[in-house]
C-alpha cells in the first residue's frame, strides 16, 4: 500500500504571503491616548501583546491550511480485477470441418483444433473478464464476460460446426463482440477475431462496426487460419491498432495465441484501488481552538 500526502488546493497557501505583506505595510500605529495612572499596573502587557499576535498568526496559518484541504492519498491493489477484457470471437462455420490442420493428427478438424488451443488460452488467462462469441449464418454469445473460467471453457467444449448455420458471418460477429464490451469500465477491450474463410452471410456494413470498435476503444486482433484470404482480417487490425496474424496449422496457431498473450501482459497490470482520505477536519479545529483561546485572553485582559 503506497500513502501520499498532498493539498487539493495547494495555491490557497500562497495567500500566507499575501498577509505578510499587508502586515508589514500597514503596521498598528501608536495608540493616540494614554491613561498614565493605570501605565504601571500593566507590567505584562508587551509578553501579553506578543503572545496574542502569535495566536493570531498562527490562528490564520491553521485556517490557510484547512483551506488549502490536506489530503491521503492510498493506493490499494485489487487482487480480484485485472485491467483486461477479452472476447473470442470464432469461425463454426461448415468450412471448420475440414481435416488436415493438425499435422500429428490429420483426422482432427478445425473446429477440434480451435477449440483444444482456445482453451489453453483460456486457462492461461484466469485474471482476465473472458466471453465467447461463435459466428455462422449469424453471430450469437456462447458465453458473457466472466471471471470464471469455467463458463467459457464449457461452453466452447459443447459448440459443434454448424450450431447457428454453416456461413460465415464474420462482420457480424465483430457486432455481437462489442455488445459485450460497450459497457465495460476495463482500461484496455480485446476481440481475437479467428476465421478460415471470408464474410459470406452478414447483414452489418463493416463502416459501422468499425465506427463501434473506435467509438469504445476495441482493438481486435485477427487470426486467420488455413488458405483463406485474409484481406479483410488485416483491414480490421489496422483500423483497430492492433495485429493480424495466419496460421496453417495447430503449431502455429498456438503459437499466435501465445503472442498476443505477451503483447497485452506487459503493458496491462492489475488494477488499484484509490482511497482519498479528507483532513482538513484537524487545521480547522486547530483553528476554532487558537480562537477560543485567543477570545479568552482578549476577554481577561479587557476586564483588567
Amino acid at each position: 500500500m503506497m500513502e501520499n500526502y498532498s493539498f487539493e488546493y495547494p495555491y490557497a497557501l500562497l495567500l500566507i504571503i499575501l498577509f505578510v505583506v499587508l502586515s508589514l505595510l500597514f503596521k498598528r500605529r501608536r495608540d493616540s491616548y494614554y491613561i498614565p495612572n493605570i501605565i504601571k499596573t500593566l507590567p505584562t502587557t508587551k509578553k501579553s501583546s506578543f503572545i496574542n499576535t502569535l495566536l493570531k498568526y498562527s490562528m490564520l496559518l491553521t485556517l490557510l491550511l484547512s483551506l488549502a484541504s490536506p489530503i491521503l492519498t492510498k493506493q490499494l491493489p485489487d487482487e480480484n480485477k485485472h485491467t483486461l477484457d477479452i472476447v473470442l470471437s470464432l469461425d463454426t462455420s461448415g468450412s471448420m470441418s475440414l481435416n488436415g490442420f493438425n499435422e500429428l493428427d490429420y483426422n482432427q478438424s478445425r473446429w477440434s483444433v480451435v477449440q483444444d488451443v482456445a482453451s489453453d488460452f483460456i486457462e492461461e488467462r484466469s485474471k482476465d473478464r473472458i466471453g465467447l462469441v461463435i459466428f455462422g449464418d449469424t453471430s450469437a454469445i456462447a458465453s458473457p464476460l466472466s471471471y470464471s473460467s469455467s463458463s467459457p471453457l464449457n461452453s466452447i467444449q459443447n459448440i459443434s460446426i454448424g450450431l447457428i448455420g454453416r456461413s460465415t458471418a464474420l462482420i457480424d460477429s465483430l457486432a455481437t463482440a462489442t455488445s459485450l464490451l460497450e459497457h465495460s469500465l476495463s482500461s484496455s477491450k480485446l476481440i481475437i477475431l479467428l476465421s478460415d474463410g471470408d464474410d459470406t452471410a452478414s447483414k452489418i456494413p463493416l463502416e459501422i462496426v468499425l465506427k463501434l470498435l473506435s467509438k469504445h476503444h476495441i482493438k481486435v486482433y485477427t487470426i486467420s487460419i488455413g488458405e483463406s484470404n485474409n484481406n479483410l482480417l488485416e483491414l480490421i487490425s489496422s483500423q483497430t491498432q492492433a495485429k493480424s496474424f495466419t496460421a496453417t496449422n495447430k503449431k502455429d496457431l498456438s503459437s499466435v495465441y501465445k503472442e498476443i498473450s505477451s503483447l497485452e501482459a506487459t503493458t496491462h497490470n492489475l488494477s488499484a484501488i484509490k482511497v482519498i482520505e479528507y483532513l482538513y477536519f484537524y487545521p480547522l479545529s486547530l483553528t476554532l481552538l487558537l480562537a477560543l483561546t485567543l477570545a479568552y485572553r482578549t476577554r481577561k485582559s479587557e476586564k483588567i
